[in-house]
């Protein structure tokens, strides 16, 4: 395990030489990641291998952090595990994404390196729930029972074709 990753990898290179990364992340070093967090504490741990499938340069691995949402129902924290295993098939053209094998997402190359706390950042952002809730009903829905009496004369009042219905009786 790494004490320091690196900035910046090369994921050809990487590949060819069949590199492996393993090491710790600080939440807080992950802007995009910690902005929708309520709390940007904590650790990544990440376990990456670089290697060939055919001419296929991929990066395997595993990404693990324990983040702190925000609960969309109750508004209070919510710890959300993330255990995420990732197979990513290197491409530089769509075409050659449209080939990748189906277990094997593709990481478009824009440039020979990446910044590798964006690709793990990526990742973590990617396994994030669109609205996070507790598993449990968090909200208090209360015993008391709402109930409200709407007569006919309310309706009448409130439906936009009352007006026509006038029109059409007076003849205007």
């Amino acid at each position: 395990m790494l004490d320091r990753l690196p900035v910046l990898i090369n994921p050809l290179s990487f590949s060819d030489k069949r590199k492996k990364i393993s090491g710790t992340i600080e939440v807080s070093e992950l802007t995009r990641l910690s902005n929708a967090l309520l709390d940007s504490a904590g650790k990544v741990e990440v376990d990456f291998s670089f290697d060939r499938e055919g001419p296929v340069p991929t990066i395997q691995g595993n990404i693990k952090a324990n983040l702190v949402l925000e609960c969309q129902s109750c508004l209070k924290k919510l710890d959300w595990p993330i255990d995420n295993t990732i197979k990513l098939g290197i491409v530089q053209s769509l075409e050659q994404a449209d080939r990748l094998a189906s277990d094997c997402e593709p990481l478009m190359l824009e440039s020979e390196k990446i910044s590798f706390n964006d690709l793990i950042e990526d990742e973590l952002l990617l396994a994030l729930p669109d609205f996070p809730r507790h598993k449990h009903q968090c909200v208090d829905n209360g015993d008391e029972e709402v109930t409200v009496e709407v007569t006919t004369q309310q309706v009448k009042a409130n439906n936009p074709f009352a007006i026509l219905a006038k029109l059409k009786n007076t003849g205007d």
